[in-house]
């Protein structure tokens, strides 16, 4: 299966473009907006983010009560040679294959109770539904304009993309995932003390999650990412890495950690910082140096739902 546009998938994305710029152009980027932290509100949340001790204990607990699940490791299969974490700028904004092991993954966790109906996501604002996915179940026209493929995939994951989660939070860091405190619990199905992924994973069982997590970096991504998707994986949730559109850090390496990561565990990743690139301002916002431009949402909002689509079809066949 290849991961590239089809006629009809193109025709698809130029009317779904315009009906996503019109949305986002009434309410929702707005409302979004608003929401966003200034400056100074940024370095209070950034206060509110779980210490290292704090997030060394929840991750020690929650190994401690999963010692019943198999622990993942990185997947040993040889990675195609134009994997190179270096050069991770020039890598497809889409996924190009699914291993092998995912497949069998994938399965073995649908046969302890994962739902092959539904997907997770765990992200920060550029994840909220009514800017990433939501329009798929909120939008029946929206849907109509799909390809035919891409609307069979819509019905497959009906009710996964205008939920709320745990693990989508404006200002959601790899740490505040594994922290209790982080969860808002706003419909009451988390347990008490129960860190965001793991009341996630337990109440959704999604079959397939995107990480979406970066924008707020923090010193020690790559350990927290290494758990979240490990985590994952003992689920038998099938994990897609997706870049970030920014470079707050100044020297990209959160990016860099995840094509590394996805290499590694030899994970899918859509490369979203590559389909924006074109963009004015790289495709943020043009006063920021981490929103994104009304254009990037509807790019995320089409690729996403193709990604998801090409995951799907792949672990199935």
């Amino acid at each position: 299966m290849k991961a590239h546009f089809t006629n009809n998938h193109k025709k698809s994305w130029i009317v779904l473009t315009f009906i996503v710029l019109f949305s986002l152009s009434l309410s929702a980027c707005q409302t979004v907006a608003a929401e966003f932290p200034t400056e100074t509100s940024q370095t209070v949340q950034d206060q509110t983010q779980p210490t290292e001790a704090e997030a060394d204990q929840s991750i020690a607990t929650a190994a401690s009560e999963s010692t019943s699940i198999p622990t993942a490791e990185p997947l040993a299969q040889t990675v195609p040679p134009n994997r190179d974490p270096d050069d991770w700028k020039d890598w497809p904004v889409f996924p190009v294959q699914v291993s092998e092991e995912l497949k069998e993954l994938y399965f073995w966790g649908i046969e302890n109770g994962n739902n092959p109906h539904a997907f997770s996501i765990l992200g920060d604002c550029h994840s909220l539904p009514e800017v990433f996915l939501g329009i798929y179940d909120s939008d029946p026209e929206a849907v109509q304009n799909l390809d035919e493929s891409l609307q069979e995939t819509v019905q497959q994951f009906a009710g996964s993309f205008d939920r709320y989660s745990p693990t989508v939070v404006v200002g959601t860091t790899e740490g505040a995932l594994l922290w209790a405190q982080w969860n808002e619990n706003k419909e009451g199905y988390c347990l008490p003390n129960e860190l965001p992924i793991d009341c996630e994973i337990r109440y959704h069982r999604p079959s397939i999650a995107f990480i979406r997590v970066g924008t707020h970096w923090e010193a020690r991504n790559e350990d927290y990412l290494r758990t979240i998707i490990e985590k994952l994986m003992a689920n038998g949730t099938v994990p897609v890495i997706v870049t970030k559109p920014d470079n707050r850090e100044l020297d990209e390496r959160v990016n860099h950690n995840l094509a590394k990561l996805a290499v590694e565990y030899d994970l899918p990743l859509w490369n979203f910082w590559a389909s924006i690139q074109g963009l004015p301002n790289g495709g943020l916002s043009a006063d920021s140096d981490m929103y994104l431009s009304d254009d990037s949402y509807a790019v995320q909002q089409v690729d996403g739902l193709i990604v998801l689509d090409f995951i799907y079809r792949s672990l199935n066949e």
